[in-house]
């Protein structure tokens, strides 16, 4: 056995619960729950029902977990292609697809109609929806367009959106708002992933946004561009009322260190300057998120 493989080996997860824990992309997860909590939050204006967000943090980690399993299945002969992704539990064979499959499909429906029923269907609609633009729209855009990173990133800031739902029944003004800020954030954040893995993703045949700027000064722009957008749009929390001044400044500092990332980008566009900008991005939007709940404390 070669060195490499003997690596491999040892990083594959030895029990079948572990393997099934990997397919939920548990990571990524907590993201998708800390977005949703924060929605839940903010809509909750000091009255948090804490039995409410209970239900809404099951039923959405049922929901999307299952969703990125069958992600993750519809997606198993791209995972083998990628040294990153090649360990994940299909590829590895330590999960048949079968398993995966069905797994996923009865966390997502269960997740959902828990959801429906100790939540609200405003909930359970916007998280329904994630799961059909994630698994129907963007994950097989990805063989064939760009423009599936554009895509990508709906299902990816709707969480938020989810949490105002459960609590107010309907999206408002600041919903959207959140939802544009998730939005822009993953933007930069996607590019520079792109840019740091594109031998990776070239290897699967996976399009996104930035890999065929070999460059990267074209990528750079685009990080540039939409943080500066980012940088406007984070403000309007204030703007609207839903936020002080803190968080405004919290805001306005957050976005010069992802800006001031776009610009070494742009000055060393090689797996370096990508780097910075996945770090300032990865230290962006939890910052952004606490700041925009202490200041409703």
């Amino acid at each position: 056995m070669n060195p490499r493989a003997a690596v491999l080996e040892l990083e594959l997860p030895r029990s079948r619960p572990l393997s099934y824990f990997a397919l939920v992309k548990p990571r990524v997860l907590t993201m998708v729950l800390v977005a949703t909590l924060t929605g839940f939050y903010l809509a909750s204006a000091g009255h948090l029902d804490l039995r409410l967000a209970l239900a809404l943090m099951i039923g959405t980690a049922m929901a999307a977990g299952g969703t990125f399993s069958l992600n993750q299945y519809m997606e198993r002969d791209l995972d083998a292609r990628m040294e990153r992704t090649r360990s994940r539990p299909l590829p590895s064979g330590n999960l048949h697809p079968a398993e995966a499959l069905w797994f996923g499909t009865a966390m997502t429906i269960a997740g959902l109609a828990y959801l429906y029923v100790a939540v609200n269907a405003a909930a359970a609609a916007v998280t329904g929806a994630t799961a059909i633009i994630y698994l129907l729209a963007y994950t097989p855009l990805k063989r064939v367009s760009s423009l599936c990173t554009a895509v990508g990133a709906i299902p990816g800031a709707l969480p938020p959106v989810a949490g105002w739902a459960a609590v107010r029944g309907s999206i408002d003004a600041p919903a959207w708002t959140l939802f544009a800020i998730m939005y822009l954030w993953q933007l930069p954040h996607t590019l520079a992933i792109a840019q740091l893995y594109r031998e990776d993703y070239t290897r699967a045949g996976i399009h996104l946004l930035g890999i065929e700027d070999t460059g990267g000064r074209g990528t750079a722009g685009q990080v540039i561009l939409n943080t500066l957008a980012l940088m406007g749009v984070a403000l309007l929390p204030t703007l609207l009322g839903f936020a002080g001044i803190s968080y405004m400044v919290v805001a306005l500092v957050l976005g010069v260190l992802m800006l001031t990332s776009g610009f070494q980008f742009a000055a060393r566009p090689d797996a370096t300057g990508a780097r910075r900008v996945m770090v300032a991005s990865l230290i962006y939007l939890p910052a952004l998120l606490l700041a925009m709940v202490l200041d409703r404390i």
